[in-house]
């Protein structure tokens, strides 16, 4: 999820059984991050939780180890999750618009294409944010998507 509301990227279906580290680093996100900063010249980071391990790019919340937090890092965390708490929305919103994608009540991984209907379902949620229809995780950040063209036209190419 972007601060612009749009869900930039999607991977999976995972069983449910899987570790989040282990999906992170079957799905070569880290690697297509490392590319993609080295093309623009700059590091951004991805926020994450606390199961995925810290790298240049991802970064998570501190944990109270050993030594207490210190006050900038209890800071930190608390900011960041309201920042977690923004992309659980751009999740909810793609539920919300097509109901049928919520998997505990509907969906049957081996009796339907699970993963094809949710990325349909994702794709369409982007399209209606676009169209300024929701877009609650555009305004928390204030940070306006691309337009429904270049969005759609970054998805073609």
């Amino acid at each position: 999820m972007a601060a612009n509301g749009l869900v930039v990227n999607l991977d999976g279906p995972w069983p449910g059984r899987r570790h989040d580290s282990g999906m992170l680093a079957e799905s070569g996100l880290i690697k297509l991050l490392t590319t993609k900063m080295n093309e623009i010249g700059t590091i951004y980071r991805i926020y994450g939780d606390p199961a995925y391990p810290i790298s240049e790019y991802l970064e998570g919340p501190f944990r109270n180890g050993a030594l207490a937090l210190s006050d900038e890092q209890k800071d930190f965390n608390v900011a960041m999750a309201g920042v977690r708490i923004a992309v659980e929305w751009g999740f909810g919103e793609v539920v919300q618009q097509f109901a049928f994608l919520d998997f505990e009540k509907n969906m049957k991984v081996l009796l339907q294409p699970v993963g094809s209907l949710y990325t349909v379902g994702t794709l369409l949620t982007n399209c209606r944010v676009r169209l300024g229809h929701g877009g609650k995780v555009s305004d928390f950040f204030g940070i306006a998507p691309p337009s429904l063209e270049q969005y759609l036209k970054n998805r073609l190419d």
